[in-house]
């Protein structure tokens, strides 16, 4: 069976937090060996802790999302960093920068701000960050190089960037993560971007409960238990994913689906893309304390 490494999701989501153990369980069955399992807010922190602590498979991350810059206390900071004092197996994120239509309601200025404080902090730390940036690609990268490098690694999760902008990342130490986010851009812009990436920097992720990627079949797609937005209806064989409601949650096992896409754009074979992709993010997630450390 190929090994498989969901290199970013949300599995402490209240969405599917309490369908948790269901979920993990067949994703496992379907090979996915990890899961980086990234907080977004104080409110969460404690909950991926104890999801790490309850299942060896999951590599946890404690970060302020931009989303959630305005609920932060003022202690945030320091509540972040003893998260990580308490938690050595813990990597950095979700952070970063949103222009999108959500992220335009939140002062930009305090977003870098709040941004490079756990940059610096994952640099710092010698672990590897998840980074979120929608919109903002311009400004990420002088930020990304007045910090860097960063030879823990930096990664841009759900990568929609350009391809021109990948070696100047690259540089630096990103890595590349990509999602079922990527369906929903031209085919041959994703293409071109694709293969503007070095092989040794490409991850998978599905960004679960977000980003259910596309699919021409519905029996092809792995749903969350009792999610109460698909109607018994949609699961029929032979209805096409685009007919889901938006709302319908991504089940982690569907990184198959984000694989046999990312794969058919580079045109290599599902197993070579796993294999890459899996050494990769063993390689990324391997720093001092991790819980995957020398493992295979």
């Amino acid at each position: 069976m190929m090994k498989l490494f969901d290199s970013h999701c949300h599995l402490q989501d209240p969405r599917i937090f309490n369908k948790a153990p269901q979920v993990i369980k067949t994703a496992l069955d379907t090979g996915i060996v990890h899961f980086a399992v990234n907080g977004v807010s104080e409110k969460d922190w404690h909950l991926v802790k104890e999801m790490s602590d309850n299942y060896p498979c999951i590599v946890p991350s404690f970060g302020l999302h931009p989303w959630f810059v305005p609920d932060r206390t003022p202690n945030w900071f320091n509540t972040l960093k003893e998260a990580f004092e308490a938690t050595p197996a813990a990597a950095v994120g979700e952070i970063g920068l949103d222009k999108g239509s959500h992220g335009k309601e939140i002062d930009f200025t305090i977003q870098v701000e709040i941004f490079r404080q756990q940059l610096e902090l994952a640099k710092q730390l010698k672990r590897p960050a998840s980074v979120h940036c929608v919109r903002a690609f311009g400004d990420l990268l002088p930020i990304m190089k007045s910090v860097g490098p960063f030879p823990a690694g930096v990664i841009l999760h759900s990568y929609l960037g350009s391809a021109e902008m990948v070696p100047e990342f690259a540089k630096l130490g990103a890595y590349f993560s990509f999602s079922g986010f990527l369906m929903s851009i031209k085919e041959n812009k994703a293409k071109k971007m694709l293969k503007s990436v070095p092989t040794d920097r490409i991850l998978l992720e599905t960004d679960a409960p977000d980003a259910l990627p596309r699919s021409d079949y519905l029996d092809s797609l792995f749903f969350v238990e009792g999610d109460a937005s698909v109607p018994e209806e949609f699961r029929v064989q032979g209805e096409k994913s685009s007919t889901l409601p938006k709302e319908t949650l991504n089940h982690p096992a569907n990184i198959h689906n984000v694989l046999k896409f990312v794969a058919s754009l580079l045109e290599v074979t599902k197993e070579e893309l796993a294999e890459i992709s899996y050494e990769n993010a063993i390689r990324l997630f391997s720093y001092e304390g991790s819980k995957v450390q020398k493992q295979g």
